[in-house]
Order: C-alpha cells, then sequence, then structure tokens
C-alpha cells in the first residue's frame, strides 16, 4: 500500500551543481520542469530517504525499482551528495557502548570471514559474468585502481603504468618466486613474467577468473614459468617462500578480525629480506567502519559483500605486528576516482550491450538491478574518492633479514636500497 505521507513539508531543493528535479508519486513536480537529471518517486516512503540523507538507501531504492533515474547517472550522483547531512567518514559516539559495538563487529568480521564465506563473497562479486567486466576495464581486465603517471593517458595506459609501477616498486628481477595475492584476471603475473622474467604464481577465489587466466598463460606458452591457484592465501605453503609478493585489491575482503593473520601469512610467505606490497582501499575516516549515510549497507547488498575497511594507520599498525617493516607507503586516491570516472564512461556507454549480456548470463532476473547498482556503484565511488571519504594506498614492505652487511646501505636488512629515486627512473 502506498499510503500518502506528509511531505507537504519537504524542503525546497538545494543549491545544485546541475539542475535537478524531483518527482513525486502523485506527479507533482519540484524543481525546473526541463531540468536535465530528475528523481522520479513511485513510494511515498522513498523521500524519507532524501530528507534525512540517507543516500544509500536512495541508491537501494533505484536498484531495486522503486525510484527511477533520468539523466546522466554521473551528475545525478554527483548532485546527491547536496542532501548529505552529515561527513560520511563520521561514526556518532556512543559513550559506552561504543566499547560494546566494537566487539560485535569483531565476531561480525569473524563470522564474515571464514574460508567458506570468503569464496561465497569473491564469487558472488567477480563471478558475475566476465564479459560484463570486460565491457568497461581496460583490455587486460585490471580492476583496481590506475596509476595515470601522465595526465593525458588513458585507463589502459594508466593501468600498465600502474603494473610497471608494482613491478619497479618490488624491484623484480628474471627468475625469482613471485606470488601475487588476489590475481584477478592475471594481468599482474603476466606483465612481470613478460617485461621482468620472472617465475609468478597467482590465486584467486573466483573460479571464472581462475579458468580465464589459465586459458591466458596456455596462449601465451607461459606455463613454465606461470600459474594460477584456485586457493584462499591461508592456504598457501610457507615452506616454499617468494622473493617478492603482491597483494592488489585483494586486502579489502580479508576483514579485520583477520588481518593479523593476513599480514603474519604474508611474513611467513617471504624470504627474509625480501619485499611485499600491499595496495588496497582504505577509509578516510580514522573510526569509521563502513562509509556511512546507507552507502557502506549498499555496497555491502549489491557489490561487496563481506568487505571491510580500515584507516591506513590502523592498517601500518596490523603490518607492522606482523614482523614486517614498511619502508614507503604512497597514497593514490585522486587516481582511483579518475579510474572509476573511466570505467562509468565506459560502461554508460554501452548499457544496451551489458544489459543483453547480464540478461544472458543465466541470471536474467537480477540483470537490470545488477546494472543499476553498478551504475550507482561506479560513479559514487569515484565521488567517495574525489571527496576522501575513501583512499588507496601502497605500501612497500620488507621482511628484516637480520643481516646488517650485504646491503644496498648498512643495516637495510633487504634489498631494498631505502632510497625512492630507482622506482621512477626510466
Amino acid at each position: 500500500m502506498n499510503q500518502r505521507l506528509p511531505f507537504d513539508t519537504l524542503p525546497s531543493l538545494p543549491s545544485l551543481p546541475v539542475g535537478m528535479a524531483i518527482q513525486l508519486p502523485d506527479g507533482k513536480l519540484l524543481g525546473e520542469a526541463n531540468a536535465p537529471v530528475k528523481i522520479l518517486f513511485s513510494k511515498w516512503s522513498s523521500l524519507i530517504h532524501l530528507k534525512t540523507g540517507q543516500v544509500g538507501a536512495l541508491a537501494q531504492e533505484y536498484a531495486e525499482g522503486h525510484v527511477q533515474l533520468e539523466g546522466n547517472i554521473q551528475a545525478l550522483v554527483r548532485a546527491m551528495i547536496q542532501f548529505l547531512h552529515e561527513d560520511p567518514t563520521q561514526e556518532k559516539r556512543q559513550g559506552n557502548l561504543t566499547k560494546h559495538l566494537g566487539l560485535l563487529y569483531g565476531l561480525k568480521s569473524l563470522a564474515n570471514h571464514t574460508q567458506a564465506q570468503d569464496a561465497a563473497n569473491i564469487q558472488f562479486h567477480y563471478d558475475i559474468s566476465d564479459a560484463f567486466y570486460a565491457l568497461w576495464l581496460d583490455p587486460q581486465r585490471v580492476y583496481s585502481c590506475a596509476y595515470y603517471r601522465n595526465p593525458s593517458m588513458s585507463l589502459a595506459q594508466a593501468q600498465q603504468a600502474k603494473l610497471d609501477h608494482i613491478c619497479r616498486k618490488l624491484m623484480l628481477q628474471p627468475g625469482e618466486r613471485f606470488l601475487d595475492i588476489g590475481a584477478g584476471w592475471g594481468s599482474l603475473i603476466l606483465w612481470a613474467a613478460e617485461h621482468y622474467g620472472v617465475d609468478a604464481t597467482g590465486i584467486t577465489l573466483s573460479k571464472n577468473q581462475y579458468t580465464y587466466v589459465q586459458q591466458l598463460i596456455k596462449e601465451k606458452n607461459l606455463a613454465h614459468r606461470v600459474r594460477i591457484e584456485l586457493c584462499d592465501y591461508r592456504e598457501l605453503d610457507e615452506n616454499q617462500p617468494f622473493e617478492k609478493i603482491s597483494s592488489v585489491g585483494m586486502f579489502e575482503h580479508v576483514g579485520q578480525a583477520h588481518m593479523n593473520l593476513y599480514f603474519k601469512k604474508i611474513m611467513n610467505l617471504l624470504i627474509p629480506g625480501g619485499l611485499v606490497l600491499n595496495h588496497g582501499i582504505t577509509a578516510g575516516g580514522v573510526e569509521n567502519r563502513k562509509i556511512n549515510a546507507g552507502m557502506g549497507e549498499f555496497i555491502e547488498k549489491y557489490i561487496f559483500p563481506g568487505g571491510e575497511l580500515l584507516h591506513i594507520s590502523k592498517v601500518m599498525a596490523h603490518l607492522a605486528h606482523s614482523g614486517l617493516e614498511m619502508v614507503d607507503s604512497e597514497n593514490l586516491r585522486p587516481h582511483y576516482a579518475r579510474t572509476l570516472w573511466d570505467w562509468s564512461t565506459a560502461l554508460e556507454e554501452q548499457l544496451d550491450q551489458a544489459r543483453q549480456i547480464l540478461t544472458g548470463s543465466g541470471k536474467a532476473v537480477n540483470a537490470e538491478k545488477t546494472l543499476r547498482a553498478y551504475r550507482v556503484y561506479l560513479a559514487a565511488s569515484a565521488i567517495g574518492f574525489e571527496q576522501g571519504w575513501l583512499s588507496l594506498y601502497q605500501l612497500l614492505a620488507i621482511r628484516p633479514n637480520g643481516s646488517l652487511n650485504n646491503t644496498p646501505i648498512k643495516g637495510a636488512q633487504s634489498v631494498y636500497p631505502f632510497n625512492r629515486e630507482y622506482m621512477y627512473c626510466s
């Protein structure tokens, strides 16, 4: 029953960066009749989210088809942040309840990150359809923050620059054993093998990605020094350590309850003196566990179930507790904003094809819902990185080997030269 609620006192729209209009369930239009972007409500109850600044809940209403959006989705989502009532990175203090809530969050994190649940969460997101992702990712299907070393770079060029940036930071050398945790569609292990001559191993929990990378390895005749395994990072054999390790866009899925275990596992998989690079999304606020205003709940339900973010200061603490030593940190936050805008634009230019792919993926009943969710997710995430609600860090760390000599500089205890010049030399 769509009972009319007393919204006659709905405040006038604030000034927006683009013209916006709102159509109420009774057909009444608020705002300019010829506004380039419009929100059309079919239920009076949905207006509650607008009045309370719960833009994530409004996004859920759109995904479910209860709200319609007309016009450029990027302009619409950008305009929606004007309805926020507060900084979405700030947690409301709740006195003595905060301690108990922290305990509950920890228990939830444990429950959400068993090996079986992690596999289910990963497959929920990454196994939607390879063809769907191929529509809006670059040709190598790099599904993580690009590195626009030069502002004129295309998405494809910036993704290759990111792959090379990681390889340079890790100082990859021919013949080294290199592990990539969360290898995605194989771009980094293949790049490292082809351009740096390493012996590369990648792991994933996505069945689609595993099958795709196996085929790529075969096509490139690299089976003698590149392999992909379908397994959890916790299952890796510590008796066969690696000289270099990377984890790109994966640790967001680990969960706070397992963060110490995650970094300790990496430390145990790394030879003394070896290097590891952790590339991942972090929270913009020091205390918040998700983006508020309903946005975290939207991401959890439609995009990344089980995803958890920590502030960079807490990530560094977990890393240090493992015995690793952080030697370099780089914030690529604006680079991820631009990456997401490029992804969003690519998807928006191919909506009909995306809809056909999703409909034919065997999940036709959820095709439109999935497409709507991703349209909002990509644009809203781009704004999140622009605003600083989210961030992206590359952390380079060593496993100290205890040796004060035979290193680039006395006391380095690793191959790391304690000089950043090598990362950027041509």
